[in-house]
């Protein structure tokens, strides 16, 4: 038996077209009998489904000749998605209704729709761009930077700057030559003429101590206890950083303490090797760049006049960019007419000064500014030295 399924609102229905014949046939050849007052036995099969339209009774359903199929038909013609295609029903057949569920439309991204459609360029096809190293057989030793720099000099073809010249000033405490790293000894600071002590080769001696301004107290204190003191790693003089466990006698310069491994702390103390504890601790430094403005507090009278007073002048006197060559000297006949109420004029005085240039605009020169004696008064010179032009000489009575 053949049965035909239709779904509506959710609900199954067996339907067959055989079943109708035979229900139309009942009809019109079996004469309406009288109604009997005994119930009629239900049949064997009974089968009612619901579908909110009418009530159908299934019996057996024959089996159906198999039909020649027609010749095709043209497509059916369905409605729009949205709307239902709805079926008239007669008094005495099935309604069906059936609704079309709408297609989702794909769905593109908005690159692609922005996208404009892509050409096929005719002709048009890729190369591939392929290097070929080619090795010489053998051993081959690539040059080295110094022979770079030797054959680009012979091609003149770079331009490199004059070298720096060597930093020859040297630390008093651990006796090594220029500014050190920043996480390290430090720059170098004067001490006093033709001295010169790192940042932190000062800053971590025993005796010196710095103050909210910056200035480092008693850095001369440790440098003479430094004289006599022997590092115990280097075994050198200079050593001013001990161990701040009680009756031990190891110290060291502070370059050495940091090879030594030993342990550094926040409050400006430091364990040597054998009295450090064991692993990290909370307090320990392990940063020593000072970015603070820092110098070394002096007496700076006393050490112009020490200056002053050398009778050799080994050693250049420089404030920023002028130089004093002579200080000159005053007798004690020329006290009244060399002095005003905020200088002193003294005759033979000499100093040179680096500054711009009077004909460039983008140049520096050299400025050569004396003091002479002229009608017993002084005479106030000044010679323009600069390259490329003959030197200009000016003159007043006064510096102005």
């Amino acid at each position: 038996m053949k049965d035909i399924v239709f779904c509506s609102n959710n609900c199954f229905v067996l339907y067959s077209a055989a079943v109708q014949a035979k229900n139309s046939e009942n009809k019109e050849s079996v004469p309406t009998l009288p109604q009997s007052p005994m119930k009629e036995r239900p049949p064997k099969a009974f089968h009612q489904y619901s579908n909110n339209i009418s009530t159908l009774d299934v019996h057996c359903l024959p089996q159906l000749q198999e039909k020649v199929s027609p010749p095709s038909s043209p497509p059916i013609m369905f409605p729009p998605a949205f709307e239902a295609a709805k079926v008239e029903a007669k008094p005495d057949e099935l309604k069906v209704t059936v609704k079309l569920k709408p297609r989702l439309k794909a769905i593109h991204s908005s690159l692609e729709d922005c996208r404009p459609p892509s050409k096929k360029w005719k002709g048009m096809k890729w190369k591939k761009w392929s290097i070929q190293i080619v090795i010489p057989k053998g051993s081959f030793k690539p040059p080295c930077e110094e022979e770079i720099d030797e054959f680009l000099k012979k091609l003149g073809t770079t331009l490199k700057p004059d070298p720096v010249p060597k930093d020859y000033r040297k630390c008093c405490f651990c006796h090594e030559e220029g500014d050190g790293l920043t996480d390290g000894p430090a720059r170098l600071l004067n001490l006093d003429l033709d001295l010169w002590v790192h940042l932190n080769c000062a800053l971590w001696s025993t005796e010196v101590y710095e103050t909210q301004a910056g200035a480092l107290i008693n850095v001369e204190l440790a440098l003479r206890r430094g004289l006599q003191m022997k590092c115990m790693f280097c075994h050198k003089m200079g050593a001013t950083s001990g161990c701040h466990r009680l009756r031990c006698t190891n110290i060291y310069h502070f370059t050495c303490a940091i090879k030594a491994q030993c342990m550094f702390f926040k409050d400006k103390t430091m364990l040597c090797p054998m009295h450090k504890p064991k692993g990290t601790h909370e307090q320990e430094l392990s940063y020593f760049a000072v970015f603070r403005r820092v110098y070394v507090q002096r007496d700076e009278v006393r050490q112009i006049a020490s200056i002053v007073q050398r009778g050799e002048r080994d050693h250049t006197f420089r404030v920023g960019s002028l130089i004093f060559h002579a200080v000159g000297q005053l007798l004690p006949q020329q006290m009244q007419a060399f002095h005003s109420c905020k200088a002193l004029f003294p005759v033979g005085y000499e100093a040179s000064r680096l500054y711009w240039s009077m004909r460039y605009a983008n140049r520096r020169c050299r400025y050569l500014c004396s003091i002479e004696e002229k009608d017993g008064l002084p005479l106030f010179v000044i010679k323009v030295l600069e390259q490329g032009h003959e030197d200009l000489v000016l003159t007043d009575t006064t510096p102005k």
